[in-house]
């Protein structure tokens, strides 16, 4: 008798997946009709907007020639290091600024101010400073990535469940140990949520920096692109680049779950020696 509520539950939420999984390419199907349709129908020009089967016969030839993707092989390379690059300083400045008072009242009004300050109005300076090449399109990247993986270092150490840190702490754990086996367990959540919008941006920081610095990824082949006025070329790259994010996106998002599986056993482990204690204090 049990079996059947359970058997009914477990087809709903296996039906719920489908929509979920459904739902945005049915969609992104319906947009693809329509816009083949206004197209064909000659209510938009192929110039300012080229059919759907137009960029993808042109993604196609652009891809079997292999030019495209040792482009979008270096714009991901760059993209990566300028995460890479980013994370590692955002990181351990985020569980200063969370962790030390005087950290944080002297470091969080010029980190803020900082972000007024457009990444892209730094390229010039960049350029001036370490001149053309790779390294200043990875700190500029560097740059775009580090703010929001600041802020979710700091809300995830910040927001932490303070009676399982507490619990922690009368079990022994204090310095390395509470960072490695509670604090970053527990601040997992937020620490890849900031690393996966970081990593998204770092595609924007590399397009945008090929454009001001020179570079040899998609950014170049979309301002040749832009000068000879090639729009279906312009649409087919444009999909690359959000394919691009797209997969670094779902890659973290993937790495997320898998990693966050863990985490309810850490806290449950700390969370029950505590429960426990007074029980068994007070057994004769």
């Amino acid at each position: 008798m049990e079996q059947a509520p359970l058997a009914r539950t477990l087809a709903s939420h296996r039906r719920a997946r489908r929509v979920v999984w459904l739902t945005p390419l049915v969609l992104g199907v319906l947009v693809l009709l329509v816009w083949e349709a206004v197209t064909r129908t000659g209510a938009a020009s192929p110039f300012f907007l080229p059919a759907p089967s137009a960029v993808a016969a042109r993604l196609w030839t652009e891809l079997t020639a292999g030019h495209l993707l040792a482009y979008t092989w270096i714009t991901f390379v760059e993209a990566l290091l300028g995460s890479v690059l980013g994370a590692a300083v955002a990181f351990p400045l985020g569980y200063l600024i969370a962790r030390n008072r005087w950290a944080a009242a002297g470091l969080q009004p010029y980190v803020a101010a900082s972000q007024a300050l457009p990444a892209v109005a730094l390229a010039p300076l960049l350029v001036i400073w370490v001149g053309y090449g790779l390294l200043p399109i990875v700190l500029l990247c560097a740059l775009l990535v580090f703010f929001p993986i600041l802020l979710a270092t700091i809300l995830g150490l910040r927001t932490l469940d303070p009676e399982v840190v507490d619990a922690a702490r009368l079990d022994g754990a204090h310095g390395w140990s509470m960072l490695r086996h509670m604090e970053v367990p527990m601040s997992l959540p937020s620490l890849l949520t900031g690393l996966r919008n970081g990593f998204t941006l770092s595609v924007t920081g590399a397009v945008v920096g090929e454009f001001v610095m020179g570079g040899r990824g998609l950014g170049m082949v979309l301002s040749v692109q832009s000068n000879s006025a090639d729009t279906t070329g312009l649409f087919a790259t444009l999909a690359v680049l959000a394919l691009l994010a797209v997969l670094m996106y779902a890659a973290l998002r993937v790495v997320e779950r898998l990693a966050v599986d863990d985490r309810p056993t850490v806290r449950t482990r700390f969370g029950a020696r505590r429960a426990v204690r007074p029980a068994l204090r007070s057994t004769p």
